[in-house]
Order: structure tokens, then sequence, then C-alpha cells
């Protein structure tokens, strides 16, 4: 342990929080193949990691699952205090990120709504708001990394109220066993694993290990924007490899990507910006601070209000 309330891991607990949170669900053994510790150990190691909270392992949803398809991110230019504009956007639905920061914009924030014709319309909402005396918007096309939502593909399947109920258990409980779904649900354990492995493979759900960034004195963030020398796709994938990138997406505006780095402290923070920074492909790089977050939701989050059962 560190100071209070910080966790302290070692190598394998990194790797194991690294496989969790490409798959959350994925078996002990293969975890156990994957660091060269025995079954037994590993299944400790990440009991430990979910009881000391340094993780949480979660269903997350595809926004597009309800009808959240199109992220933008505003960065806002502000007059006399930011306090009012952020209690203001903690305010508002279809906000899903907000905080202050240090840079260029005094505030940014996340918004997902259905279509480019919702963000129109909130983006002259998001204007009026007390304080604002502009905002500029980028406007995502493609999303490789984001630990509040999934960013697979999404194919179309059609949901019945038994997968909605197995979606429900999913997003407080993402290694729930499929013993345990089936009695959620009332069905047999080969039919609910069966629907489950469609649930996942379709995109609908993904299961994640959410990193605790407080428990692990992760306290530093630091936004950025790219623009870069030729294929923007071809980047974000690169960067999306990086550890210390924590949301990364491609698209239109202000920059080419922008991105989030987070960090146990100040020195790792600029090795990862300067990880960012010598990539290839990298042109211009904008960076800003979040000094305080004032909202954060994952799309789990907003479904569990309206999901049946």
């Amino acid at each position: 342990m560190g100071t209070k309330g910080t966790i302290v891991l070692d190598a394998v607990d990194a790797a194991l929080m690294r496989a969790l949170q490409g798959d959350g669900r994925a078996t002990f053994q293969a975890l156990a193949d994957g660091v060269g510790l025995s079954r037994t150990a590993v299944r400790a190691r990440v009991r430990q990691l979910v009881q000391s909270g340094a993780i949480r392992i979660v269903g997350v949803l595809h926004a597009g699952v309800v009808g959240m398809e199109v992220l933008g991110h505003v960065s806002f230019r502000v007059t006399g205090p930011v306090g009012p504009l952020l209690d203001a956007l903690g305010e508002r639905e279809a906000v899903t990120f907000a905080a202050q920061s240090a840079g260029r914009f005094p505030a940014v924030a996340q918004v997902r709504v259905a279509d480019d014709a919702a963000l129109t319309k909130e983006l002259a909402e998001l204007r009026s708001l007390p304080g604002v005396d502009g905002a500029e918007v980028f406007r995502a096309g493609s999303v490789f990394k984001d630990a509040h939502s999934s960013v697979r593909e999404l194919r179309d399947v059609e949901l019945d109220a038994l997968d909605w109920r197995l979606v429900r258990r999913l997003l407080r409980d993402g290694r729930a066993s499929y013993a345990d779904l089936a009695r959620q649900v009332g069905l047999s354990q080969a039919a609910a694993r069966s629907r489950v492995v469609r649930l996942l493979d379709s995109g609908v759900i993904h299961v994640t290990a959410i990193v605790e960034p407080t428990a692990l004195g992760a306290n530093e963030q630091l936004g950025f924007g790219l623009r870069c020398r030729g294929d923007a796709e071809a980047l974000g994938t690169v960067l999306a490899n990086m550890a210390r990138v924590s949301f990364l997406a491609s698209g239109f505006g202000r920059y080419d990507v922008v991105g989030t780095l987070t960090a146990p402290d100040r020195c790792r923070l600029v090795e990862g910006l300067e990880a960012v920074r010598s990539t290839q492909g990298v042109a211009h790089v904008e960076t800003w601070e979040h000094l305080s977050v004032r909202k954060e939701r994952r799309e789990g989050d907003r479904a569990l209000e309206w999901i049946p059962g």
C-alpha cells in the first residue's frame, strides 16, 4: 500500500488489469496463461483488485443502443467564474463529461446525442449557458477507446425482455457467472450463456475493467487535441494502444484526433504526452489539464433508467 487510500500494484496486477480492460469476462485460465501464474493465484489477485476498489468489472453499452450515436467534444470560452457553467452542464442529459480545465479553454465537455441535427440543437443551447462566450466543437467520427461506452462495431440485433434483463445484470456485474445469470432471468445455464455470447458478439455490450483513478492515485488527467499528417484513422489505431490513453476519437473540427491521458503522477503524465508527441503522423498537439471533473457518466448509467426489468 502507498499513502492512505492509494493501492500499489505490481507488474502482474497491471497486466491483469489491461487484460480485463480488453475482455472483462476472460476466464481465469486465460488470464493465468497470459501472466504465467496459476489459475488459483490469478483468481485471488483479481478478487483483491475488485475488493480493494482498484477496478470494477462491468458491462458498458454501445452508445447506439441508447440512441446516442453522435459524440461531440466541446471547448468553451467563458467570461467570469466557471462554476455556474459546470453546474449547468451537470444538469444536461446529453452531457456525459464536464470538467474545468487549464489551457486555452477554461471548460470542456462531451455530449452524446442521436444525430447531427440533435448535436446542432444541443450546441445552440450550450452556447446560451451562464458565462459562455463561445464554444468550439469536435465531432467524433470514430471512437477508438472509451472506458464508459463500448467502441466495438454494433451489429443489428433484436433484443427481447430476457436480453434486457441479462444486460441489466451485466451492467452491474460484468463477471456474473452463467449460473447466476440463468437464475436471475429464469433460463437454463446453456440458454443464458448463448444469449450473453450473442450480446457480446453483436457489440451491444462489452465487459471491461473500469479502473478507479482515485484508488490508484491516478489523479492526473490531461486532454489533448491533435492535428495529423496523413490518415487520422491509422494514427488513432496506434495511439489507442498506449496504456496512458484512456479516451481517443478521430473526427472533424478544430482537431483531427481528441484524447485523454490518465496517470498516477505528473511525471508519468509527461511521459505519456511525450509518447503521443513522438508518434509518427502527429503534426501539432494542443493540451488542457482537467482541474476538476464535474460529471462523468457511463452509457450503462443512463440505460439503467429505462431498461425493463
